[in-house]
């Protein structure tokens, strides 16, 4: 049967079974699969094909600006902590740099559909730095019509009239980070933020005609508790966001350094951050929010919930997108773009990427070019995971193939998860049932190659 995109149901159960590490699929295959054969001589050839043929995907831009003048203990972006303001002054240069590399490079067609500033903190920057990269960015694109530019902004380093400014920029939507609203939470992750100054900033933004407003929480941070975590969800929904980010977080200090700052006996435990999960869910739907998928709640009217109703969501490297599919030229340290068949990714290192531009050259570190296979996975993967349902014939149409004799190893899986009531299998659809939506990623798991074949290559959070 077809449930509705927002029915959702929770399996204590099933979720302790299967909460596993895996992806979250802003890609596929993830970027834990690039490699460093393809560089910057592929990227440029790419760039200059989207000019082959005159017709062309939608384009979108992302600008990593990485610096933060706080250390908050839970983060793993690619991030600069300093309080040296010149660094982004010196930084926004190198982007024009970059900028000019690859408007050249693309040719006559380069209307925007989206834009999106992220970080580390778009607002440490100076507002003359922001004029300024966005005069850059209008010097090389222009803005297609329905235009959509969006920002994260984090509520502390943003005075008032900040947000003013940057719609006066051309930002439309917003994403302020919260995580946790309780003192004792903030202080044990270095972040230090009351509702008021999130609420001015609220306020600002909807003043300024901002379309959407997102707020970003994390269940799982030290010292949350049921009482805690519960009086948050009270001033979130009190704030009234249009969206509504809930990530798990992730302890893996391993591979994030500031993450070993964190106690981790004041962790909750897997059957605590369970029940922080339950909690918060409960709470989101009861106050009307709808459950899009993975980490995302968004009103019934909001224009993701509307592109998940009419089967038009796309998930991408910020995320849900409610665009259609499109080529992805991004900009900045560590930044990943997608153009064509491929993937590429900058320097990690801040300065690599500023050396490669020194010497006139684009700073990828590595990227993919994918296979057929890579492309008919990626497609049924994007399809549960938005949709959480994938029409067998569409498939098999798009990609000539038979579905089920190609996907014949990953049947006894898919048998598998039905059985266990995540999903069910028909001749013609693969339907995820409001039991397996918490666990949608573990069902993309099943049709990725990459890992079944080499899972020990890559660390990854974990589903929930």
């Amino acid at each position: 049967m077809l449930y509705p995109a927002s029915d959702l149901v929770i399996d204590p159960v099933l979720i302790r079974k299967y909460d596993v590490s895996g992806p979250r699929y802003t890609s596929y295959p993830t970027a834990d699969r690039f490699v460093e054969a393809f560089g910057e001589a592929q990227y440029r050839q790419w760039l200059a094909k989207r000019n082959i043929g005159g017709i062309t995907q939608p384009l979108s831009a992302y600008f990593h600006l990485p610096f933060c003048n706080t250390l908050c203990y839970y983060c793993g972006c690619n991030k600069v902590v300093t309080r040296d303001r010149s660094a982004s002054a010196k930084y926004i240069k190198y982007l024009e740099a970059e900028l000019a590399i690859v408007g050249a490079l693309l040719g006559d067609e380069r209307r925007l559909c989206q834009l999106h500033w992220g970080g580390g903190t778009p607002t440490f920057l100076q507002q003359a730095e922001m004029a300024a990269l966005m005069a850059a960015i209008d010097t090389q694109f222009t803005r297609a019509e329905g235009f959509e530019c969006s920002i994260e902004v984090d509520p502390r380093s943003t005075p008032p009239g900040a947000l003013a400014f940057l719609a006066g920029l051309g930002f439309n939507r917003v994403s302020i980070g919260v995580q946790d609203f309780d003192p004792a939470v903030q202080k044990a992750v270095h972040r230090l933020q009351s509702v008021e100054v999130t609420r001015a900033a609220i306020e600002e933004a909807r003043a300024s005609g901002y379309a959407s407003v997102n707020l970003d929480l994390i269940y799982g941070l030290p010292r949350q508790t049921l009482d805690s975590f519960q009086r948050t969800l009270e001033q979130v929904v009190d704030l009234d966001p249009d969206r509504i980010a809930l990530y798990g977080y992730a302890h893996l200090p391993q591979r994030f350094p500031p993450q070993r700052r964190i106690v981790a006996a004041e962790l909750p435990s897997a059957e605590q951050k369970l029940e922080l999960l339950t909690l918060a869910i409960g709470r989101l739907t009861r106050a009307g929010y709808l459950y899009i998928g993975m980490d995302h709640f968004a009103k019934p009217g909001d224009s993701l919930a509307v592109a998940q109703s009419q089967g038009r969501l796309q998930r991408n490297f910020q995320g849900y997108s409610t665009f259609p599919e499109s080529d992805l030229v991004a900009f900045g340290v560590s930044a990943i773009g997608r153009i064509g068949p491929t993937y590429c990714q900058n320097h990690k290192r801040l300065e690599d990427y500023t050396a490669a531009l020194d010497q006139g050259r684009l700073p990828v570190a590595r990227g993919l070019e994918l296979t057929a296979d890579d492309l008919l996975r990626r497609a049924v993967i994007q399809a549960l995971a938005c949709q959480f349902r994938l029409s067998i014939e569409s498939i098999e149409l798009a990609h000539l193939i038979d579905f089920w004799r190609y996907f014949a190893p990953e049947l006894p899986e898919l048998g598998r998860l039905a059985r266990e009531g995540l999903l069910e299998l028909s001749a013609d659809w693969i339907e995820v049932t409001p039991k397996g939506r918490l666990l949608v990623r573990v069902i993309c798991m099943v049709f990725d190659r990459y890992l079944r074949e080499r899972r020990e290559r890559a660390t990854y959070s974990r589903v929930l």
